[in-house]
């Protein structure tokens, strides 16, 4: 019973905050009497052409909103490269925060990227070792299958959970040390700000979420593995 309490709380905060960024972002991505005057995208131009990021290229993607330090590319969906609206000038600025600190070599942003690279490798080398556990047992005459298949199970999931967290403070810093700042500066007016911090809070709990459902996937591997 304990149990399911739990996990009902933990499910909760999983999916509650997917549902409210949703929301918030559906909420300020309508045309209004808001309406700027240059697009999501021309304003991410805008913002790396002033810091000398020119190599930086700026495109439409289908994978959501990011910033790609292996390409040196900005990409942002087509409702926000092409929208007028608070959440597409809000989410550029936030992904040109990401390239601010790639630009200035912040340590935990390049922790992260450092992190996220290996991370495909130690899913491909916990995939083996979870597909061939049976067959190391046997050649190397291992004690326990256990022992490999935990192993396997950290390299793919709590490597994952490891970069999620670390995740977590970057995105706040480029929400709130780069792009609020930024925005203060005259992109938006004191009345839209309010707005702006929302958006930008919304996009963070995204990180706390995917966050947690790591852990639960971690957590529910284990107890699959130790029995």
């Amino acid at each position: 019973m304990h149990y399911l309490i739990i996990l009902s709380v933990i499910l909760l905060f999983i999916f509650f905050p997917q549902y409210w960024v949703k929301k918030v972002l559906q909420q300020y991505n309508r045309r209004d009497e808001d309406n700027f005057t240059g697009t999501g995208g021309e304003l991410a131009r805008h913002l790396l052409d002033r810091f000398d990021l020119q190599h930086i290229k700026v495109e439409i993607t289908e994978t959501g909103d990011h910033y790609d330090p292996e390409a040196n590319c900005v990409r942002l969906t087509k409702d926000k490269f092409d929208g007028k609206t608070l959440t597409a000038i809000t989410v550029a600025t936030h992904e040109c925060g990401h390239a601010l600190q790639h630009a200035g070599r912040e340590p935990l942003f390049m922790l992260r990227s450092r992190l996220a690279h290996l991370s495909v490798w130690a899913a491909r080398l916990g995939s083996f070792l979870l597909f061939s556990a049976p067959f190391l047992v046997i050649i190397t005459k291992a004690p326990s299958v256990a022992i490999l298949n935990i192993t396997g199970a950290f390299l793919i999931m709590g490597f994952a959970l490891i970069v999620q967290i670390i995740t977590l403070p970057v995105e706040i810093d480029a929400s709130f040390n780069k792009a609020l700042p930024l925005l203060k500066t005259g992109y938006l007016n004191p009345q839209q700000l309010p707005a702006a911090r929302k958006i930008l809070k919304a996009a963070a709990w995204t990180y706390v979420a995917g966050s947690l459902a790591s852990l639960l996937n971690f957590w529910r591997w284990l107890a699959v593995l130790k029995r």
